[in-house]
């Protein structure tokens, strides 16, 4: 696909050395593969054929400094540097979770690290802590009950502070591949994951952007074309990272500098096989709510054909 030739590129302005990447030995199956997603008849095998993959086995080839001892100790120093910071932002934040909503003041979930390693992630709590909500594998904005803090805590992204003593702990890196849940995982990662990272900056809106898909093609768009392209993302960066790549990565995610192309792109390109007109389209959401989107949608449930071609 043309998008996937221009996330490729993207990467390069993430590097110190753009020239060092060798064009030869580029995804060009990925860039078709995102279409071939498409033609099969079945997600399950097209999944399995991409977890086999080198090209979106994170980490199958990482940069000098992405394994590097180096990294680890700038991951540490970085975090007991800022303790004088955070401590008291974290309280503060805990208080505020604890006071406007019931429950647990930590989000524990486990997900899965380097090598294949599963471990509990941290999180402030986000969401309203009960039973009888069911847990959805794919979240969008219209389909979780938030806290009265939560929509805040999401936006800066300060839920994920607590991810800072998975660093420590040596579970996660500050950058690298988000660590995902065990059903989401198409490819074991050969280095930490990471608080931010390539994908992380692409897909900052990711929940917003996925409120425009509709709940009955949610779950196949989501593992046939956003994790591949999360892991196409990922991989490409983490074979070229540097320090000073890591360092801009950074600052682009404190100074909240999103690049919502990426996700644009994928919905779009996804309505255009549809063959929907993109210029306007209302739909009402989970929680019945009316939702105006960005791209087109569906009003009626996918016949067995349109599933077989997602």
């Amino acid at each position: 696909m043309v998008l996937l030739r221009r996330v490729t590129v993207s990467i390069e302005a993430w590097v110190s050395s753009p020239s060092e990447i060798n064009r030869s030995t580029r995804p060009r199956s990925g860039v078709s593969g995102g279409s071939e997603v498409f033609r099969k008849s079945s997600v399950g095998p097209v999944i399995r054929s991409i977890a086999e993959s080198k090209l979106f086995g994170v980490g199958n080839k990482l940069s000098p400094w992405s394994e590097s001892k180096g990294k680890r100790f700038f991951d540490c120093a970085c975090v007991l540097a800022l303790l004088p910071v955070l401590i008291p932002l974290c309280l503060a934040i805990a208080a505020t979770v604890r006071l406007t909503s019931s429950g647990p003041v930590l989000f524990l979930q486990e997900r899965t690290g380097r090598h294949g390693r599963n471990f509990t992630i941290l999180k402030f709590r986000t969401m309203l802590h009960t039973s009888s909500f069911a847990h959805r594998p794919v979240t969008t904005t219209a389909n979780q009950r938030f806290t009265p803090i939560g929509p805040f805590l999401r936006r800066w992204k300060l839920d994920e502070l607590p991810q800072l003593l998975n660093v420590v702990a040596g579970d996660m890196s500050l950058i690298g591949p988000r660590p995902k849940m065990p059903e989401h995982g198409l490819a074991r990662l050969s280095c930490r994951p990471g608080i931010t990272g390539a994908a992380t900056i692409a897909f900052a809106h990711e929940e917003a952007g996925l409120s425009s898909v509709p709940t009955y093609h949610l779950e196949s768009f989501y593992h046939a074309v956003i994790l591949p392209t999360k892991l196409e993302l990922d991989a490409q960066y983490m074979a070229h990272a540097t320090f000073f790549s890591d360092l801009q990565l950074i600052a682009k995610s404190v100074l909240r500098r999103w690049d919502d192309s990426v996700m644009d792109g994928l919905v779009q390109e996804w309505c255009a096989q549809r063959n929907e007109d993109s210029s306007h389209i209302s739909s009402r959401g989970t929680n019945g709510a009316a939702y105006v989107g960005k791209h087109p949608q569906l009003d009626r449930p996918a016949s067995p054909g349109e599933v077989r071609a997602y």
